[in-house]
């Protein structure tokens, strides 16, 4: 079976999607090409698992200040390069196409007649999800953005519905607590206002992930270059982590039993309801906006027990390269009956 596999690059959670279900694919007979848009091809990194993999320009959404700007996210965009990347892409000797959120490749695939599956965060907003309130728009603009003939949902929970748990890379390695380190990644946040709001707390020592070229300390501050390995390794030893409320770190860091403190982005429903979400199971702290008190109070909570996630990615390569005969309800059943029930609030 020959797939194409487009991923959305936006953010990193699709690709750490990604780094776990390529090599699960492979390992079941599947030849896998990837495709990335989204970001530019330069400001990504740690790409090798990838190989030779195509790129495109896709869409994107533009931050400001912690902030989705949305003036600014139609004028960058560019519908007419995309529509030209969507016809010239050549799907010829594909059998399926996969998309997580990616519309270049779900669009060609629609385009093309080829069979085509979403696996993303994004789809199980096609569900009451709580957080996501009355937006009578939602589903039909993520319908519209990356289209699939099947569009499977991920989330951490299942809500009634047959959505999947997270696809996320089992801990490599041992887990252990340093009192003093935590862990901050704020891509969307002000790299100014991160600092200020974090040198009052001397107490501990911040390793901040940011896009600068070499290591710097200011007090109590490092900040650090990109780096999956040595993100990883941190995020093994911290005494938790401060992020946006993004879908892949939140899931590696409840994997990893991390205390989680999450300001969503402002301005973007998916983290909105990611936190609504995560505050409602007692999985993280939330905290709308910088200040002194949420994060004095939550360095004072204590770390959670690792909650391992069970295998999505070699689940869903074997039904994949088996041709989807499950029903995705099975499915979803088989992957949750481990998982204790942790009551929600619907949308």
């Amino acid at each position: 079976m020959r797939i194409l596999y487009g991923v959305q690059a936006t953010g990193n959670g699709h690709i750490t999607r990604a780094r776990v279900l390529l090599p699960a694919l492979q390992a079941a007979g599947a030849e896998v090409d990837m495709l990335f848009s989204g970001r530019d091809q330069a400001r990504l990194f740690n790409m090798e698992p990838f190989g030779d993999y195509a790129h495109r320009e896709g869409l994107t959404f533009v931050t400001d200040a912690g902030r989705v700007q949305r003036w600014q996210t139609l004028t960058h965009n560019r519908p007419l390069q995309l529509v030209k990347d969507i016809r010239a892409l050549d799907l010829n000797g594909y059998d399926l196409v996969l998309t997580d959120f990616e519309p270049v490749t779900a669009w060609a695939a629609r385009r093309s007649g080829v069979p085509s599956v979403g696996i993303a965060h994004q789809y199980a907003f096609l569900h009451r999800i709580p957080g996501t309130g009355f937006m009578p728009w939602l589903k039909p603009c993520i319908r519209f953005f990356a289209p699939a003939d099947e569009m499977i949902g991920l989330h951490w929970h299942a809500f009634n519905a047959p959505i999947l748990p997270p696809m996320i890379e089992p801990v490599q390695g041992a887990l252990s607590e340093d009192e003093t380190k935590v862990l901050v990644y704020l891509p969307f946040e002000a790299q100014d206002e991160i600092i200020y709001w974090l040198s009052g707390f001397s107490d501990f020592r911040f390793r901040v992930y940011a896009g600068v070229d070499q290591p710097r300390r200011i007090g109590n501050i490092e900040l650090c270059p990109f780096s999956r390995e040595g993100f990883q390794q941190d995020l093994y030893s911290c005494r938790g982590v401060i992020a946006n409320a993004g879908f892949g770190l939140c899931s590696e860091a409840i994997q990893a039993g991390k205390s989680l403190l999450v300001k969503p982005l402002r301005g973007q429903v998916e983290q909105i309801s990611n936190a609504a979400v995560l505050e409602q199971m007692g999985l993280a702290w939330v905290m709308p906006r910088f200040g002194q008190e949420p994060i004095e109070r939550w360095l004072e909570l204590p770390s959670g027990a690792p909650m391992p996630w069970p295998d999505v990615a070699g689940t869903l390569a074997r039904w994949i390269t088996t041709g989807r005969q499950v029903p995705l309800d099975n499915l979803a059943r088989e992957l949750w009956h481990h998982r204790p029930d942790m009551s929600v609030s619907p949308a």
